[in-house]
């Protein structure tokens, strides 16, 4: 009989046991869903001010797959990079044309884009790593400008300005994006990124924030394709 207790009681307490560690499980498995949505919820920001997610930069996501990431999601992959020449956060004129012979990151990006934040970072390292390749970056503002109003692009300009130094980019800024967002097949969120070889060609481009390693393929890509034309 008490052996029969004992053994009552060791099912009893083994049941118990089994039961707690589906339920942890279960619960993680929640967790963890739960995480992957809200990050997917940050991944794009839509480019009409409407920034999903965290806006600080502190958070952002990485659901995209380097095979994901390396899909022509902006229908611009093969095409020659049309030329643009706009003004710098201090007024200068840039020319696209005037980087050609160098691999290029030219990233479309806000002040107020939270996964912006989060790359801008990862671009100023990447700018001194592949410094040596030839590799140069430019980043193309796509906050609004109010043209008609010279008091308030005046104070837009320097907000844009104040920003870059704030965060340290080590790179040229240029600003006015919606001047040129047609020809590089709209911006419908940000960031946008193109990379674009030593002949001018886009040899990648991904859409909202791709994972670091996918940026440095992308960025790799571009500095040996058409190495040798």
């Amino acid at each position: 009989m008490r052996r029969n207790i004992l053994v009552l009681s060791a099912m009893v307490i083994a049941l118990g046991l089994m039961i707690a560690a589906g339920v942890m499980n279960y619960v993680q498995r929640r967790r963890a869903a739960e995480a992957r949505a809200q990050m997917m919820k940050m991944t794009l920001v839509p480019d009409d001010g409407s920034a999903q997610g965290a806006s600080d930069g502190t958070a952002a996501a990485m659901t995209e797959t380097p095979d994901e990431a390396a899909d022509d999601t902006t229908g611009m992959n093969g095409k020659i990079a049309p030329n643009f020449t706009l003004a710098d956060v201090n007024g200068k004129k840039v020319s696209l044309a005037s980087f050609r012979g160098h691999p290029m990151v030219v990233d479309f990006w806000a002040t107020w884009c939270g996964p912006c934040k989060v790359e801008i970072p990862w671009f100023e390292k990447l700018h001194d790593q592949y410094a040596s390749q030839g590799l140069e970056i430019l980043g193309v503002s796509a906050d609004d400008l109010d043209k008609d109003d010279p008091a308030k692009l005046f104070t837009e300009k320097r907000d844009i300005a104040d920003f870059v130094q704030k965060m340290h980019m080590n790179y040229p800024v240029l600003i006015d994006a919606d001047s040129i967002a047609n020809s590089y097949g709209g911006l419908d969120a940000l960031p946008t990124t193109f990379f674009i070889d030593k002949n001018g060609k886009i040899v990648a481009s991904t859409i909202g924030l791709a994972p670091r390693d996918v940026i440095v393929a992308d960025i790799e890509k571009a500095i040996h394709s058409g190495a040798s034309s």
